[in-house]
């Protein structure tokens, strides 16, 4: 294997050794979540006009679930190796900042799709998909958890301690999931509510995915598309800068 390669297999190996934690747990989550939400409020939410409640929530919880979980991947894995001071030996490497950067968000994105993808599965016992526009589906899963996975390196680039990097997750990427539109349609909120809820980027990401599966959606797929390809390359760009110059890791 060549340098990235061998890094990418490490980074796989080490969610993957722990499935049980890393994947069938957020699968859980999400089947509860589905379970919970689907059961009180189908009959008292109305969506889109042919849609179920239950079928509506599906997509949002795949995306919520692929997103979460391509954040966590590199966070947590570069967080823990600065802490335990395994990360020396990476540095001595002669891998490029570019190597560091496919492999982590590329293992990143494997962890994000596999835990989608278990939630996916799981949701099939209740609702009966569609699939309007599959290719949309498989863009926005993969630049969305190329997205949360590239966020996830700043984030552990940035952060000396496990309570800094809960910090950035429970007070940023957990609060604009939850209130991106995964749970509800953006249409059916105040004014100023829906204005709010356009400056969120993960919006566009739930709702692109969303229009993949029902051919509906709050806004043009193609407008998420480009806010979200730009939101991926300037995050990508931080985060290759970070890893050039060392951000924290090098001094």
């Amino acid at each position: 294997m060549t340098g990235w390669q061998m890094l990418f297999y490490k980074e796989v190996l080490r969610f993957w050794k722990v499935g049980f934690q890393t994947v069938a747990a957020p699968v859980l989550t999400a089947a509860l979540y589905l379970l919970i939400f689907g059961h009180v409020m189908q009959d008292h939410v109305k969506v889109y006009d042919r849609i179920d409640y239950a079928t509506f929530l599906v997509p949002g919880l795949v995306m919520m679930s692929v997103l979460q979980n391509a954040f966590a991947n590199s966070s947590s894995s570069m967080v823990q190796s600065k802490i335990m001071g395994n990360l020396v030996f990476l540095l001595l490497t002669p891998l490029s900042h570019w190597a560091w950067f496919v492999a982590y968000v590329g293992s990143s994105v494997v962890r994000g799709l596999v835990v989608g993808l278990g939630v996916f599965l799981v949701t099939l016992g209740f609702s009966t998909p569609e699939f309007a526009a599959p290719l949309w589906i498989v863009v926005f899963a993969l630049l969305g958890a190329a997205l949360l996975g590239a966020l996830g390196l700043i984030a552990g680039l940035w952060a000396d301690k496990f309570d800094q990097m809960a910090a950035f997750q429970n007070f940023l990427i957990m609060p604009m999931t939850f209130l991106s539109g995964v749970f509800y349609s953006i249409n059916s909120l105040p004014s100023f509510w829906q204005t709010l809820s356009h400056l969120n980027p993960f919006f566009y990401m739930i709702d692109g995915f969303r229009y993949g599966f029902f051919g509906q959606s709050d806004v043009s797929p193609w407008l998420s598309l480009a806010i979200v390809g730009t939101a991926l390359v300037c995050v990508s760009a931080l985060a290759l800068h970070l890893l050039r110059t060392g951000y924290k890791i090098r001094s």
